[in-house]
């Protein structure tokens, strides 16, 4: 396996460990991403304070695709029979009877971490997703949300619990989020996106329209990023149309971007496609499968830089002169496939040293490459450690 480039700009040190219970998903081929342009269409109405989306992204109607509320007109750069949405812009403050109507959401407080004025994302634009793998079709939606404001990522938490879906460990561990968010700053014109949290169970029963009402009226947004695929509101009952109709209606911006496609590559001459849901897109799904494959290449393909195994070193952990041992119960996210993975970067805070990793059904092995990178005292309980695969 090679080596992936190096992720750019660092951020700070990682949060406490979390437990780590591991489940390992069912083992399943995947398939490799052939990059496509963005698509998709963009709600023009009032902003609060001044605009930032010079050079914004000019986003384009999906194929096959019209609503009644768009004057067409033909679109540069786009095959020949597609068009372009021109959509009227007028003020939310031209509606009634829009409200909430169960009086216990509205005291509750939308973002988490984020204090009770609710004033972390004011005036910026929110990419909404549920960014579990933080792939490369994510950082798509962060980099068109910063050429048009201040990027955040809105994600949403505790579905699995509320939905009473089985437990899957996340693929970016938690302490790791911010790390990887300061990689896509290159993307970002040189600004880190921040990532804020929603408790799923908090919105779960929120109309479309309420939902968006919420973003208006509570957080003071100006715009929103989603791709063309999203679905919000109670039981995913909105789609992208409807949210840049009500976007129109609270006057917020709306981009739809098209999904980046992965339909090159076919692993082990297996379909392409993943679940039921899946349209060819590069997804968390796929990642999934390909880390269950143990095709490293692709799933660096997938997120766009290495993935990286965070362990907790607990008390039960061997350490030799140049090779470690840790208990499976110490990940904080989703491993590979158990095998020997070469090229690989073991780190924390710094990095320590090139290693081959091993993993079996109870241990990871760490055999570092250079005998002496490993003093007595490099090791210590309750230490962080990343391994990089290349």
């Amino acid at each position: 396996m090679e080596r992936g480039a190096a992720a750019a700009a660092a951020a700070a040190a990682a949060a406490a460990a979390l437990s780590c219970t591991f489940r390992s998903p069912s083992p399943s081929p995947s398939p490799v991403p052939q990059w496509r342009p963005l698509l998709g269409f963009r709600s023009r109405s009032r902003v609060r304070g001044p605009r930032a989306d010079a050079g914004a992204p000019r986003l384009l109607l999906p194929p096959g695709r019209r609503f009644s509320y768009c004057s067409q007109s033909k679109l540069l750069g786009m095959d020949k029979g597609q068009n372009r949405c021109s959509l009227a812009t007028f003020s939310s403050f031209r509606q009634t009877g829009i409200s909430m109507n169960n009086e216990d959401v509205l005291k509750d407080k939308l973002l988490i971490d984020c204090g009770e004025d609710q004033d972390c994302v004011i005036d910026g634009i929110v990419a909404l997703g549920k960014f579990d793998a933080l792939h490369i079709g994510h950082r798509e939606l962060a980099t068109h949300a910063s050429k048009a404001g201040t990027p955040f990522l809105l994600s949403f938490v505790g579905m699995a619990e509320v939905l009473g879906w089985e437990y899957r460990p996340p693929i970016v561990a938690q302490c790791d989020r911010k790390r990887v968010l300061s990689s896509w700053a290159p993307y970002c014109r040189n600004v880190v996106p921040i990532e804020y949290q929603v408790e799923f169970s908090k919105v779960r029963y929120l109309t479309p329209r309420q939902f968006v009402e919420r973003l208006s009226r509570d957080l003071k947004i100006r715009g929103v990023v989603a791709g063309e695929n999203y679905r919000f509101g109670y039981k995913a009952s909105g789609d992208a149309a409807e949210l840049v109709k009500l976007c129109e209606e609270f006057g917020l911006s709306a981009f739809i971007v098209r999904s980046i496609m992965d339909t090159a590559r076919s692993h082990n001459g297996v379909s392409t496609s993943v679940n039921s849901s899946d349209k060819g897109q590069v997804s968390s799904s796929r990642v999934r499968h390909a880390l269950a494959m143990g095709d490293m290449e692709y799933v660096s393909e997938l997120l766009g830089r290495k993935h990286r195994l965070v362990l907790t070193v607990k008390e039960n952990h061997l350490q030799e002169r140049k090779k470690i041992v840790l208990p499976k119960s110490c990940m904080l996210n989703m491993p590979p496939a158990d095998g020997l993975y070469e090229n690989c970067d073991l780190v924390s805070g710094v990095h320590l040293g090139l290693c081959r990793v091993i993993i079996n059904s109870e241990t990871i092995d760490i055999v570092m490459k250079d005998g002496n990178s490993l003093s007595p005292n490099t090791i210590q309980e309750d230490q962080q450690l990343g391994i990089e695969f290349g």
